[in-house]
């Protein structure tokens, strides 16, 4: 009996334990550690507030964030954040004004309890974001290697740039139409003159200018865009200038056509047929009217060379042109030409740059594959 009578006063003190531990952990309970701060790197436009996770089995459905300003009414600025939620970044603040902040929590029995009430905090624009230091490492050995091929290229060292054919295949074009005694059609494409192809395009214009102007043979170039028309003439005239040749040069070789894609290709093809160039270039930005021009080019059997960053239409060059400038050889072209030190050692210290990152990348990959992530993180980090 006396036994049966301790079975019973232990299960009675279990059932009550247990109910305590209950009813304990549902009582409602602020949010504590409530803080708020000026949101670090930014430009002063939000301040970040945070508090402690709420425990397990307290019956927290979700926070409600309120606000004031400049020590005004509070009001409520979100309305819908998680039960796990333990930060809120106000975006919205007013800028030169002080606010601050009650994080309330919303239980399943829709009661809620606010939290005291934060400092007031006002928030600043920071001069340098410290995240991104590793980028601006990263961008200073750029340019420290950019700068040390420049002066290695001035120095009168030999620059090594690989074998580009259809640069090699300029000066033969050029001597092709001198001797049979036919003009060159330079096409630019439908760039405008802040596309960075075009640029590309022009400066190899004027590579080709000087050419012409010691050949003397005729330069023809109809153009999609105003503007680009007008740098076109300077250009060109400027290299005439630049070889001793200013009477050679002919301002109504360099005209506008028309600013309408398949008209300027129709005109285009028109003056190939009836013309009848030795050499075509079609060096720039091009989109449906490659092919056109191009098959046009190739059916009067004159030497092609084209170029183009615009991976859609290489195909079509490839297939219609004697040679094609592939993505960056357009913009290599100029260093090529030229043999100018300074865009000689601009293109060298791009290319350490790029081994550098393709050597990154192999690492990083390779350390994937061994469970070592850290280069991954730390990109997505800076990113």
């Amino acid at each position: 009996m006396i036994h049966n009578k301790t079975i019973l006063w232990i299960v009675a003190y279990s059932v009550l334990f247990f109910c305590g531990t209950f009813a304990f952990s549902q009582e409602p309970a602020a949010p504590s550690n409530v803080t708020a701060k000026d949101t670090p790197n930014d430009d002063g436009s939000s301040i970040t507030v945070t508090w402690d996770v709420a425990p397990e089995g307290s019956g927290v459905v979700g926070y409600v964030i309120l606000r004031n300003s400049d020590a005004g009414e509070f009001e409520v600025i979100a309305s819908e954040l998680k039960s796990d939620a333990t930060m809120y970044k106000d975006s919205k603040i007013i800028k030169g004004m002080e606010h601050a902040y009650v994080v309330r929590v919303v239980y399943d029995n829709e009661g809620f309890m606010d939290s005291t009430q934060t400092a007031a905090v006002k928030a600043t624009g920071q001069w340098y974001h410290t995240d991104k230091t590793p980028l601006f490492i990263a961008m200073f050995l750029f340019s420290a290697a950019i700068l040390g091929s420049i002066y290695y290229a001035r120095s009168g060292k030999d620059v090594f740039v690989r074998r580009i054919p259809g640069l090699e295949a300029v000066d033969e074009a050029i001597g092709r139409a001198t001797e049979m005694g036919r003009s060159i059609l330079y096409i630019l494409g439908l760039g405008s003159v802040d596309n960075v192809a075009t640029i590309a395009s022009m400066t190899i214009l004027g590579q080709v200018a000087r050419r012409t102007a010691d050949y003397e043979t005729p330069l023809r170039v109809p153009c999609n865009d105003p503007i680009v028309l007008n740098v076109v003439r300077e250009m060109v005239k400027t290299s005439y200038l630049d070889e001793g040749r200013p009477d050679a040069y002919q301002e109504e070789n360099i005209f506008y056509l028309t600013g309408d894609q398949f008209a300027y290709a129709a005109g285009v093809d028109g003056m190939m047929i009836r013309e009848k160039p030795a050499a075509v270039f079609l060096k720039g930005t091009f989109f449906a009217e490659s092919l056109l021009m191009a098959e046009t080019g190739n059916s009067i059997g004159a030497i092609q060379i084209a170029g183009t960053d615009s991976e859609h239409q290489l195909p079509f060059f490839i297939a219609a042109c004697d040679y094609t400038l592939i993505g960056e050889e357009l913009y290599a072209a100029s260093a090529y030409l030229s043999r100018e030190p300074m865009l000689l050692g601009s293109l060298r210290g791009q290319d350490w740059g790029k081994v550098v990152i393709f050597a990154t990348i192999i690492l990083g990959v390779a350390l994937e594959f061994f469970g070592i992530n850290w280069i991954t993180t730390h990109l997505q980090r800076v990113g």
